[in-house]
């Protein structure tokens, strides 16, 4: 856990004190960012712009949220900068999901987590991040609240909304094998 020992130290300018904040916060942010962004190297370039970002705004940070839910909205933020760009130009593909899996592997329980994963990419941005934050990286509503900007019952909502929309899409998956992923 980062100490405020650890921050004050950082935002005065010791270079060790910034290097272990980051490493600390890099895998967090970067799991956000894979699972927003649906891509290892779209996520990798999310992670480490944000990473950049925490470092110059470092000596900025006022501890009014812990830096990690701090770190996560800025992460989000690039995430959703970086969605927007993508979708301008690209449409959604079909592998961006794809598990690197081993022939081995269950294919029911690989093709139901690849459905899975592809539902929670299709649901808007918002209820998307609240998802990511709530499930993957198991924030409480707070830290979700904190962490997107917004009241915690809009964090309330943007999960319902979520949880609704994707119980419709996976009893489809269940039904007919497959989702077709409409409203």
């Amino acid at each position: 856990m980062l100490g405020s020992d650890l921050i004050r130290r950082a935002q005065t300018g010791d270079r060790q004190a910034v290097v272990q904040i980051l490493k600390q916060l890099e895998v967090s942010m970067y799991r956000t960012a894979y699972y927003l962004l649906n891509n290892e190297q779209d996520a990798l370039d999310a992670t480490q712009e944000a990473l950049l970002k925490v470092y110059k705004h470092l000596p900025t940070y006022k501890g009014d949220a812990m830096i990690h839910t701090w770190a996560q909205r800025i992460v989000t933020n690039v995430c959703m900068d970086m969605f927007r760009k993508r979708k301008k130009v690209v449409l959604m593909r079909e592998d961006l999901w794809r598990e690197d899996t081993k022939a081995s592997r269950e294919v029911e329980s690989g093709a139901m987590m690849t459905d899975l994963k592809q539902a929670i990419s299709r649901l808007p941005e918002a209820q998307q991040t609240a998802v990511v934050l709530r499930y993957i990286q198991e924030y409480n509503y707070q830290e979700i609240a904190e962490a997107m900007g917004m009241p915690i019952n809009t964090v309330k909502s943007h999960l319902f909304r979520a949880r609704k929309q994707l119980k419709k899409w996976l009893v489809a998956y269940q039904e007919g094998g497959a989702t077709t992923h409409g409203t």
